[in-house]
């Protein structure tokens, strides 16, 4: 009986790697999307950039938060 028990611990310990690695890829996607589009800013304004860098790098901020907030959620409700 404990062997399953053993059994069923590990998946569920699997599993909430596998979910966390699922739930990084929108992070990753958001980040990229917005770095492009600054760059993209930058080159079509180039007197925007410093605006354009400041506001990329507080999103950057918010986004991060999230994905750091989803890797300490997985280890808390295990």
């Amino acid at each position: 009986m404990s062997n399953i028990l053993a059994a069923t611990d590990a998946v569920s310990g699997n599993l909430n790697a596998i979910g966390y690695g699922l739930a990084a890829i929108g992070p990753g996607i958001g980040l990229g999307i917005m770095v492009g589009k600054t760059i993209e800013g930058m080159a079509r304004q180039p007197e925007a950039a410093p605006l354009l860098r400041s506001t990329m790098f507080l999103g950057l901020a918010f986004i991060e938060v999230l994905a750091l907030i989803g890797l300490v959620a997985g280890f808390l409700f295990q």
